[in-house]
């Protein structure tokens, strides 16, 4: 995930540092986080998500708008600047006011999972994300193993979760109506392609 933070810092200083930094960093209340290289399986499939839902939203008349994984998102109510590998915002793009290159109204947030950020992606990460009233549904990819969980908020106090298996199968964003193959989502990942390649869950 993160490696070791940096602390009591402002966000004012947080966003000097990010943006004179060749790395990303996040900021969690005070703490700046300089975030792990990613793997080559998570940069294919990060980017192959990514274009599956640009491909779904061309034909949808909800106007929403996919951004990748070089956008930040604030979340006032963590104190908490966060970068996802993808997400979707429909309507009118809503700005932070201490960043205006960080966005405040995902709709639908997609997180890449690794053997070191699969707890916080799931666990606080989440909650964070959870204070957002813009935000309904939460997808995680397994970068391993073709696995895909999609959590969707159907009301204000329960989530559903459905984990999908298997590179036949599809999965379904309830929030854009759009369905998406797995096999497209790994698609070149390395290893899932390999007739060897054994599914371990």
């Amino acid at each position: 995930m993160e490696q070791k933070a940096l602390t009591n810092y402002s966000i004012a200083e947080y966003l000097e540092f990010d943006n004179l930094s060749n790395e990303k960093h996040s900021y969690c209340n005070g703490a700046i986080l300089n975030m792990a290289g990613g793997t080559l399986n998570h940069g294919i499939i990060s980017n192959n998500i990514n274009t599956e839902i640009n491909n779904g939203l061309r034909s949808s008349s909800k106007g929403c708008t996919s951004i990748n994984g070089d956008v930040k998102i604030y979340i006032k109510k963590a104190n908490s600047i966060v970068y996802p590998d993808g997400m979707v915002i429909c309507g009118e793009i809503e700005l932070s006011e201490v960043d205006k290159h960080s966005v405040t109204n995902p709709i639908l947030i997609i997180e890449v999972l690794s053997k070191s950020t699969e707890s916080y992606d799931r666990g606080d990460k989440f909650h964070k994300y959870c204070s957002l009233p813009s935000f309904c549904e939460y997808v995680l990819i397994d970068q391993y193993k073709p696995v895909v969980d999609t959590l969707f908020r159907s009301n204000s106090q329960y989530w559903k979760m459905i984990t999908t298996i298997g590179l036949d199968k599809s999965i379904y964003i309830n929030s854009l109506g759009i369905e998406i193959k797995l096999s497209d989502i790994y698609r070149n990942a390395v290893n899932l392609a390999n007739p060897n390649f054994r599914l371990d869950v």
